[in-house]
């Protein structure tokens, strides 16, 4: 559907401005049905996100640190995420051998575990983005690359 029809607006300054609210609306609309479909394993969007770069790194560990700059939201506070995570049983802090001060971050098994369930219906929230061939989203991805420059 077009943004005009959506937002109910007729007219926008220009193009630009056009794309930055569509981007907007756009953004919100997608995080919506990804938030709407973890909220079924009890997870946050934050926090799928944090597994998803544990399991990155599995078997290896993953600091707080290295987490934060891999985070989508980065004004996520990871150390509340990983409390979070750590009180369902899905992750885990394990102090560093070689430096006390450091906390490392395990992905535990029932995490993975969880991972894999929301891995297999990952195709109900790709039907929604299916109104694009594989090409174009190939396109929009280059281009979304270029906007951010």
């Amino acid at each position: 559907m077009r943004i005009e029809d959506e937002i109910k607006q007729v007219k926008f300054e220009n193009e630009f401005h056009k794309l930055m609210i569509n981007l907007l609306f756009s953004g919100k609309w997608i995080s919506d049905l990804i938030n709407n479909h973890h909220k079924q394993y009890g997870l946050t969007s934050q926090q799928y996100n944090v597994l998803r770069i544990l399991r990155g790194q599995h078997p290896k560990s993953a600091t707080v640190n290295l987490i934060s700059t891999r985070m989508i939201d980065r004004m996520s506070n990871v150390s509340r995420l990983i409390d979070k995570l750590e009180s369902k049983g899905y992750a885990e802090r394990i102090s560093c051998k070689n430096d006390r001060r450091q906390v490392d971050i395990n992905i535990t098994k029932q995490g993975l575990d969880l991972l894999k369930k929301i891995d297999g219906q990952q195709s109900e929230i790709d039907q929604k983005l299916n109104n694009l061939s594989e090409e174009e989203a190939a396109t929009f991805n280059k281009l979304l690359d270029k906007l951010r420059g």
